[in-house]
């Protein structure tokens, strides 16, 4: 049945148990206290009592001579007028001269306490007998010579529990009625405010969304990384231990005990969230989403979800390079549909030397390129893409040039061809696109260059198009931002900025309106990726802007 109630009324009861037992423990030793300071009154009481008794003359000089009714008419005056059980006087034999009972008169006393009194000694004791526990007040009987005849017994039935309650005043009745209401009143308001802070839930509700919480982030392909406002992991996925190589119990320890490397807790600092930034977290390159938990407006946590970037570079490839491939052999078999044709007119025509000439030309200029390129850029990927740029671009009208002092052996430490696809693909579709919006211009340019040595990769790609305004060039590695209408999708130069970010580079942005715009982009060769880190923590990429006047 307790388990079928609600949780306000378990913290109700609960609470409520605690005050009532608190309040026995406090009323046991304050009613323990009320009865030993009553005792010791009463023993003051007895012994002032007892010391009467001793100091009457019918007690002095009655005891040696035996007068016992003149000392039993004594000792019942001052029994009655003092409120006491009894008064006993006895000589030095122990023989009772006086008693409340006629019948212990002239018969011997045998209790354990009494001892000391027929040795000159004053005191009080506790003894039980047959009324119940008294508290007993000894005092010697000395003659005019100052020597011990006998003793007075002074004693008091002491109460019990129940009366020492019962003699309680009415205000102690009332605080103990206060004590109780408030005591419900506040279980209940407890309760009701452990139950708001629960959202209103059970604790089998609660248990239940964990459970189900857990099994949703372990089941997602994403890592899942949580915090508290102190740094302690509240949440860590299978996937992000598959991805950061992280084994074992990692739920509340210390993130950066777990990962030295973390960026989540900057996000605690930050307050807001960071999107879809490249991050290297012990040594994996991953996209991340970090984002604050706020509860009512207070940040209390930060969640971090994130993918390796091996599966973003391959969809971004897929996006970018495999169409840009698709496009260059659709315009390599538009452009030798034509010379086939101009051959094989030629042909009929009977210019058969025209003919061969003409082939032997166009085959020429092909080999020279792929030969250049060939030589020069060692990289078959990229190598098809320029192909691919050079056969779209007349298609469109537009002559790309290739600087024939162009070269690349190898790629930076850390970027690979993958990157340079992205990269080079989308500044060069950029400036196709630039180049289109002006229907007027008959001559239309791309120029590429590629420039390496030891330390510096340099890339460097311009048209002569339309150009932009400063507004513009502000905010165009903003993902989303593009000048393209429905047509853009503002993800191209969000890219590249991410690429320079990742290889630790620079770029600079020159453009002149209705003139053109050029970019040059460099790279270290030889960065490493505790420099890359360390640049990560500063800002997402270094940029320089140039427009120049008319």
């Amino acid at each position: 049945m307790l388990q079928r109630l609600k949780i306000s009324w378990k913290i109700t009861i609960f609470s409520f148990g605690i005050v009532v037992f608190s309040m026995l423990i406090g009323g046991t030793i304050l009613v323990g206290s009320i009865v030993s300071l009553k005792e010791e009154e009463l023993g003051r009481r007895l012994l002032v009592t007892a010391r009467t008794v001793a100091q009457m003359p019918e007690v002095t000089e009655g005891i040696p001579a035996q007068q016992q009714p003149a000392i039993q008419a004594s000792a019942e005056r001052i029994r009655i007028i003092n409120d006491v059980t009894y008064v006993v006087v006895m000589d030095l034999n122990r023989v009772r001269l006086s008693h409340p009972v006629q019948a212990n008169i002239g018969t011997p006393s045998g209790g354990a306490d009494e001892g000391p009194a027929f040795a000159e000694h004053t005191y009080v004791s506790k003894a039980k007998g047959k009324l119940g526990t008294a508290l007993r007040a000894f005092v010697p009987v000395m003659n005019a010579d100052h020597v011990q005849v006998g003793v007075v017994l002074v004693g008091q039935l002491l109460p019990s529990i129940a009366q020492v309650m019962l003699g309680l005043s009415g205000q102690a009745y009332v605080i103990l009625l206060l004590t109780l209401l408030f005591g419900i009143l506040g279980s209940w308001k407890l309760a009701q405010h452990i139950k708001l802070q629960m959202f209103e839930l059970e604790p089998h509700e609660i248990a239940r969304l964990l459970v189900e919480r857990t099994a949703t982030f372990h089941a997602m392909h994403e890592g899942v990384i949580a915090i508290d406002k102190d740094e302690r992991i509240t949440i860590f996925n299978d996937k992000a231990k598959q991805m950061l190589k992280i084994e074992g119990h990692v739920i509340g320890k210390s993130i950066r005990e777990v990962i030295p490397d973390t960026r989540l807790p900057e996000i605690l600092d930050l307050n807001h969230p960071i999107y879809n930034q490249e991050l290297y977290v012990s040594a994996a390159h991953i996209m991340s989403n970090r984002v604050p938990i706020k509860v009512n407006g207070q940040t209390v946590g930060a969640v971090a979800i994130f993918q390796d970037r091996t599966e973003v570079t391959r969809i971004a490839e897929e996006l970018t390079g495999v169409k840009t491939f698709v496009d260059a052999l659709r315009v390599q078999n538009h452009e030798y549909m034509n010379k086939l044709h101009t051959i094989g007119g030629l042909i009929q025509l009977g210019n058969k030397e025209k003919a061969l000439n003409y082939l032997f030309e166009i085959t020429e200029q092909k080999e020279e390129l792929t030969r250049f390129l060939s030589q020069n850029i060692k990289d078959d990927s990229l190598t098809g893409l320029l192909l691919g740029k050079i056969s779209r671009g007349q298609e469109l009208g537009i002559t790309v040039s290739i600087d024939r002092e162009s070269h690349l052996m190898r790629f930076p430490d850390l970027l690979d061809h993958h990157d340079f696809v992205v990269l080079v693909g989308n500044l060069v579709e950029n400036a196709f696109d630039a180049l289109q919006s002006k229907l007027d211009q008959l001559d239309k340019r791309v120029f590429i260059s590629i420039e390496q040595n030891e330390d510096v990769l340099s890339i460097l790609i311009e048209d002569n198009g339309g150009g932009m305004e400063a507004s513009v060039q502000q905010h165009i590695f903003e993902q989303g931002f593009t000048t393209k209408g429905t047509k853009g999708r503002g993800i191209g130069l969000y890219l590249l900025a991410a690429i320079v970010q990742k290889g630790a580079g620079t770029v600079r942005v020159d453009s002149v309106p209705d003139e053109g715009t050029a970019f040059m982009i460099s790279f270290p060769m030889q960065a490493s990726v505790e420099s890359m880190k360390e640049r990560g923590n500063t800002k997402t990429v270094d940029t320089e802007w140039e427009q120049k006047e008319d």
